[in-house]
């Protein structure tokens, strides 16, 4: 596990195995009389400054030792104990937060949500399929327990500051897409990644994933850092790029199938792999 500082308010957690990144923000609520200074120096300046802060952890790191290792983070950092857990999508591999932080309810998109409620147990069915295939032990079985449907598009208030949260899906048929605004920082979930092609996983999903993909290149010009699902952090540039790649892919797969042409720095055998399975996806919806 690797973890490093995005902003004083943001940590990025990345998983060794499947390149799995967790991100950890604080929302600061400020004092009364440092909010009454600042509004007298500056009446619409976002306060940053306080005594008091709130932490949600967003998505998940995957091994159990880097699970057992969130709460000694956070307090390493100085962040305060979380207080809710986010999850960008409905992929076992983002929902594992829980065990973590047993108690704490699981925020995601109404999506995501239904999706839920619709596949009882898929996500800890996947852990364990997963878990056995590498002989990975764990103490307990994951639970999601509470969770909490969030409108999106829409905000979710942390501290005295607001998280973005805005429409995602063609990855998968849910999901959504966070904007850190004070911080610079788009958690953008299974897109935009430097290491994997657009990955069909519900059927011709296609439409769905460009227009997610518009709405992301519209983001990228208010962030400098976006955090992908799997895959090191990028600056906004480099999205904008990743972004074009993608939507060149995808309207080559859906015109030449089999012979689209994948981006250029992901023609790997997983990746290969990858474009097998968007192509029977096609086929399937």
């Amino acid at each position: 596990m690797r973890a490093v500082s995005l902003h004083p308010d943001v940590l990025l957690v990345t998983s060794a195995l499947l390149r799995v990144n967790c991100v950890i923000v604080r929302g600061r609520v400020p004092d009364a009389e440092t909010e009454a200074e600042d509004r007298a120096e500056n009446p619409v300046r976002v306060i940053q400054a306080g005594t008091a802060a709130e932490t949600f952890v967003i998505d998940s790191p995957v091994l159990p030792d880097e699970l057992d290792a969130l709460p000694a983070l956070l307090e390493q950092a100085r962040f305060p104990a979380p207080s809710g857990l986010l999850a960008t999508h409905a992929d076992w591999d983002h929902v594992l937060g829980r065990l973590a932080f047993p108690g704490l309810a699981l925020g995601c998109s109404e999506s995501s949500a239904h999706r839920l409620a619709q596949e009882p147990g898929e996500a800890q069915r996947a852990l364990r399929d997963f878990d056995e295939e590498l002989g990975i032990d764990r103490e307990r079985p994951l639970a999601l327990g509470a969770v909490q449907p969030l409108p999106v598009p829409g905000r979710c208030e942390i501290g005295g500051q607001e998280l973005e949260l805005h429409t995602a899906q063609g990855h998968t048929a849910d999901g959504m897409a966070i904007v850190i605004p004070w911080a610079g920082v788009l958690v953008a979930g299974d897109y935009l990644s430097p290491v994997e092609i657009p990955q069909l996983n519900a059927g011709d999903r296609i439409d769905e994933y460009l227009e997610t993909l518009e709405r992301l290149r519209g983001l990228l010009e208010r962030v400098e850092q976006v955090v992908p699902g799997h895959g090191s952090r990028i600056g906004s540039e480099q999205a904008i790029e990743i972004c074009r790649q993608d939507v060149a892919y995808l309207h080559d797969l859906r015109r030449r199938g089999a012979d689209a042409t994948l981006p250029e720095d992901r023609r790997s055998r997983g990746q290969r792999a990858v474009h097998e399975h968007n192509l029977a996806q096609l086929a399937s919806g």
